[in-house]
């Protein structure tokens, strides 16, 4: 009991599985899903139109499944999918041309229910004959617009073109369920070769154009040339300018320079003349002492010591003139050059002033200015020459006058000596007659008596003044005798000797 039960739970189960599985297989066969470019056409299902309001013998199911009895139904899928189309008709134009085209069309199935089911009724079965059905309305339609038109519109506006025949063709495709996606003309050819002439003519005119467009760019390019070259002179006239002005600084700085080498020169100069100066104070210093020790030594005459102080007088007073002839011609040296300065710095002004005319006006003035200030400074340095010359003339005549102070001194009493033995002599005119009382004579001993009174006399002069004057008559006496003895040598010598003899103190002096 047990056993059968449970056999007839499982044939029961199994008969339930497979009617489950019959039921599975047929589901799955009678549910269809179209694709996403496909819509499914159903034959025998009965489905309310929804723009004429009455039944309809086809279903259109797009984007959602539907079942469908085999029994009694019938499918059929319809692709949605772009079709390209090409086509190259043969046309002819309204001036007679024929040409050839060459087109391409995107043409699909509408998405509409009624589109679909205008297109499954004509091609749902030939899915090629829209592709021959497209392609003769749009050869059709093409040669019916171009045999409105000319060659040259034709090549013109090829988009108005392809406008026209997408409207011309619009409603006969939608008729058939079909919709023009796009439509372009993508080559116009004849066998006459129209066209070609047609380009030929329009090349020229391009090339002309190109020609003309050619000269016109070289022109603009000659154009901005010149510009450039224009602006590069500009450029070079500032430069030059600014040349000419850093030159004028450099020559300004070189006469500043040579400005400051002068006056180095012009003080070295002073240098060596105040050298010089002092060269001939100790020469004449020396010459002094010389004549101090012969006087200190021979006691020369007054004559000797006035010759001498004529001779330092005439030296002073050459040394003078000498300064003084140096000072001028210093002067009018510094005077030359710096005129011969000013004309050279006028005379770079003047070539300076071709590039850059306001500077060479200033470094003119400059120049200018600096001539003049250098004039005044010679004119200034020879006044300060003279007075420096002068004053060492007057020192050197004081200095020879100090040294010589002794001499000079015995010469004026020497001059007074005369005088003193003349008042001295008076003394004794008014003895008559003399009586002696012993064996010297009258004559003898009054000789003693005035040699007596004459050494008592210098004895009082060399007390009061510190001059011994017998040994200044004396040292005359000798300088007399080697005076003489040097006179009669200087008779026998030859002339030149004795011009230059005569002309050593001169020279020592200078």
């Amino acid at each position: 009991m047990d056993l059968f039960a449970l056999i007839g739970i499982g044939v029961a189960v199994a008969v339930v599985l497979l009617i489950l599985l019959i039921g599975f297989i047929l589901f799955r066969a009678w549910y269809q899903v179209p694709k996403a470019d496909e819509a499914i056409v159903i034959v025998g299902k009965k489905a309310r139109d929804s723009t004429e309001g009455e039944a309809n013998k086809m279903t259109v199911i797009s984007g959602r499944g539907a079942f469908v009895n085999k029994l009694t139904q019938r499918s059929d899928k319809v692709s949605l999918r772009s079709r390209q189309i090409k086509f190259e008709p043969t046309a002819q134009t309204i001036n007679g041309v024929t040409i050839d085209l060459t087109g391409v069309a995107l043409v699909k199935i509408g998405s509409t229910p009624d589109q679909v089911r205008r297109a499954a009724e004509r091609f749902a079965s030939q899915d090629e004959a829209i592709v021959i059905f497209t392609t003769e309305q749009l050869e059709g339609a093409l040669r019916g617009v171009v045999a409105k038109l000319t060659v040259e519109q034709v090549m013109q506006d090829r988009q108005k073109l392809s406008d026209e025949i997408a409207e011309g063709i619009s409603g006969d495709l939608l008729a058939q369920g079909l919709v023009l996606d796009s439509f372009a003309i993508q080559g116009i050819t004849d066998k006459n070769n129209y066209i070609s002439a047609l380009g030929a003519k329009e090349v020229q005119r391009v090339k002309r154009e190109a020609d003309v467009a050619e000269i016109d760019a070289l022109r603009e390019v000659k154009k901005r040339q010149l510009a450039a070259d224009e602006a590069n002179l500009i450029e070079q006239t500032a430069l030059d300018k600014n040349s000419a002005a850093a030159k004028s600084e450099v020559g300004r700085a070189n006469a500043q320079a040579e400005q400051a080498e002068n006056l180095a020169r012009a003080e070295a100069e002073q240098g060596v003349l105040l050298q010089e100066a002092n060269n001939t104070q100790a020469r004449l210093d020396a010459e002094v002492k010389k004549v101090a020790d012969a006087d200190k030594y021979k006691q020369q005459t007054s004559a000797d010591a006035d010759k001498y102080r004529q001779q330092s007088a005439t030296d002073a007073e050459t040394y003078k003139r000498q300064k003084s002839a140096e000072a001028d011609r210093k002067v009018a040296q510094e005077r030359a050059d710096a005129e011969a300065y000013a004309v050279n710095a006028q005379a770079k002004a003047r070539e300076a002033s071709a590039s850059a005319e306001a500077a060479a006006v200033r470094v003119q003035a400059e120049a200018e200015a600096t001539a003049v200030r250098l004039k005044a400074e010679a004119e200034a340095e020879s006044v300060r020459l003279r007075g420096n010359a002068a004053a060492e003339a007057i020192a050197a005549e004081a200095e020879a006058l100090r040294a010589n102070q002794d001499a000079i001194l015995a010469r004026e009493v020497i001059g007074q000596l005369p005088q003193l033995m003349a008042e001295f002599a008076k003394g004794y005119e008014k003895v008559g007659s003399i009586t002696l009382v012993g064996g010297d004579t009258a004559a003898t001993h009054l000789a003693r008596e005035q040699s007596s009174s004459l050494t008592a006399t210098f004895d009082s002069v060399r007390a009061a003044t510190g001059l011994d004057l017998g040994a200044i008559i004396q040292g005359q006496a000798v300088g007399r005798g080697i005076a003489e003895g040097a006179a009669s040598s200087n008779a026998s010598a030859p002339a030149t000797g004795s011009s230059s003899s005569e002309g050593a103190p001169a020279a020592s002096a200078q």
